[in-house]
């Protein structure tokens, strides 16, 4: 490979780099900071809130065909499940 061959070769690789560099910053800080700037909604009167929800079991059958052990024990006991 003669000399000009190679610089061009060169040249294009490390261009092919710092585009990849740039594009995969402003890819990954987008994502990042779309996260950070999530709000909560607020309620005006307090009346409900996440934690105060009520859980209600699915009692089909075929639902309870599917489910372990472990979360039909805690759909008895009330709680969200927390297993599959």
């Amino acid at each position: 490979m003669k000399l000009g061959r190679r610089g061009a070769v060169a040249a294009m690789l490390a261009g092919s780099l710092l585009a990849g560099g740039i594009l995969g910053a402003t890819v990954f800080s987008a994502a990042s900071s779309s996260a950070a700037t999530t709000s909560t909604p607020s309620t005006s009167n307090g009346s409900s809130s996440s934690s105060t929800r009520k859980f209600v079991p699915n009692e089909n059958a075929a639902h309870e065909a599917q489910e372990s052990a472990q979360r039909e024990a805690q759909e008895n006991a009330g709680q969200f499940p927390t297993v599959p």
